[in-house]
């Protein structure tokens, strides 16, 4: 969604998963009281988008459902003042005020922590049935939508897993649903484990293309060839990343400029 331009994030503090894999534990674990924050109303939130030149505002970082109705009200402010709206998410809530926020969302990043009932109980104390239906939800609401998969050593890295997740992906919600292998690295209780070994990354995003995933990307290694967006039709690559930072965008609007195939996303602000 509008790669290279600027999003203000917006997070409280507080999640409804306990993920012993945590990457965000000091604030996803902590109550209000433990953190100073900042009063910020929805109004100033749409202010300082305008004033850092942002195309959208992100709610994430921690589990935005849990400030579901701040989130909802700065996402209206947002979508009228003609930004887009964002979320990264666990993807575990209702039905109905997911489609309450399908109303002013643009775009969402759902964690697929792993693809058996037992992961996410014995892991992230949650389910998995529900996430998998807020994925085929948005998916019917036509927000655009992306995976990220946090591929963990012992746990959640077994290929047959990961290749049954990307069936289940290609056949649910579409083979150009992007996906997105990360790099573990030993925090919050799971310190016991080390970082995914690269060529864990790299053979997962061989069986996600072997399965028929057309954009699978691999994230939190900095330089990797992986996360660079390569056209689905001709295999030339048409966004080159560095880090956070996009080196060059080889596309005429949404198409890609070698060979003319259109890209699903988000490329302009008014589209």
């Amino acid at each position: 969604m509008l790669p290279a331009t600027n999003s203000l994030s917006v997070a409280t503090v507080g999640c409804n998963f306990q993920c012993k894999f945590c990457q965000t534990w000091e604030i996803s674990q902590a109550s209000p009281e433990d953190v100073y924050s900042y009063d910020v109303s929805p109004e100033m939130v749409v202010k300082k988008a305008r004033e850092m030149e942002a195309s959208s505002v992100a709610f994430g970082y921690v589990e935005p459902a849990i400030f579901f109705e701040y989130m909802l009200d700065t996402a209206l402010l947002v979508k009228n003042s003609g930004l887009l709206n964002v979320i990264h998410s666990n993807g575990f809530i209702n039905r109905v005020p997911l489609e309450e926020l399908c109303r002013v969302l643009d775009a969402a990043n759902i964690d697929l922590k792993g693809f058996t009932g037992e992961f996410y109980r014995e892991l992230c104390n949650g389910d998995l049935v529900p996430v998998l239906d807020t994925l085929k939800t948005l998916k019917k609401k036509k927000i655009h939508l992306e995976i990220t998969n946090l591929v963990i050593p012992t746990k959640n890295d077994n290929m047959s897993m990961i290749k049954e997740m990307c069936f289940w992906v290609r056949n649910e919600l579409g083979a150009d649903t992007p996906v997105h292998f990360l790099r573990f690295y030993p925090l919050y209780k799971l310190k016991n484990l080390p970082p995914t070994p690269v060529s864990t990354l790299e053979n997962a995003r061989a069986v996600a293309l072997d399965t028929g995933l057309e954009y699978v990307y691999i994230g939190n290694i900095p330089g990797h060839v992986g996360a660079n967006t390569f056209c689905s039709k001709c295999g030339r690559m048409i966004i080159q990343r560095a880090g956070y930072m996009v080196v060059e965008i080889d596309m005429n609007g949404d198409k890609c400029k070698y060979c003319g195939k259109p890209i699903p996303g988000i490329w302009a602000l008014n589209a």
